[in-house]
C-alpha cells in the first residue's frame, strides 16, 4: 500500500481552502459590486459522500463573504472560518472542538497561505493549480483544477 493511503485511512477531518480549491479562483462582480462565485456541483456531491463516510469537512479562508456563507449553509459544513489571515489559529480550533491531533486531518489548498496547515496535517493535499509551493509540501495534488472537480477527485 503506497503511503497516502494509510495516511488517508486514518483521516477524520478534511479542511478545504475556498478561493483556488472549492472555486476557480475568480473573482467576479456585478456592476453594482456585488460579488460572485463559481462553485462545482460535483465538489459539492464529494462533500456529501464525505460526510456519508464519517470524515467532517470544514472550510477556513482568509476572505470573508456572504456567497461563501450559502454555499457552506448549503452542503450543511458547519466548521466554517471566515477571515482567517492565520489560518492555524481556526486550524487549532477545530482540534480542540473535536478533540482530533493533526495526523487525524486532510487540508486541501492552493496557495502560499495555507502551508502553515498543510505543513501540519497527516494528508496536504493540493490542487492541480496549486502555487508550486504548495505543490510540494502535498502528499497528493488532483489532476483537476481548483473549482473544476479536485475536491470529488
Amino acid at each position: 500500500l503506497n503511503k497516502s493511503y494509510l495516511r488517508a485511512k486514518q483521516i477524520q477531518l478534511i479542511i478545504f481552502d475556498v478561493d483556488g480549491v472549492l472555486t476557480d479562483g475568480g473573482l467576479y462582480f456585478s456592476d453594482g459590486g456585488e460579488e460572485f462565485k463559481r462553485f462545482n456541483s460535483l465538489d459539492g456531491l464529494g462533500i456529501k459522500i464525505l460526510k456519508d463516510n464519517g470524515v467532517e469537512p470544514a472550510v477556513i479562508t482568509a476572505r470573508n463573504s456572504t456567497t461563501v456563507e450559502h454555499r457552506m449553509k448549503n452542503l450543511g459544513i458547519t466548521h466554517f472560518y471566515q477571515g482567517q489571515d492565520d489560518k492555524v489559529v481556526a486550524f487549532n480550533d477545530l482540534l480542540n472542538k473535536l478533540n482530533l491531533t493533526a495526523d487525524q486531518v486532510a487540508y486541501m489548498g492552493d496557495d502560499v497561505i495555507d502551508l502553515p496547515v498543510m505543513t501540519k496535517v497527516g494528508l496536504p493535499i493540493a490542487v492541480a493549480n496549486a502555487h508550486e509551493l504548495v505543490k510540494d509540501n502535498a502528499c497528493i495534488v488532483t489532476d483537476k483544477a481548483g473549482g473544476h472537480g479536485a475536491v470529488r477527485e
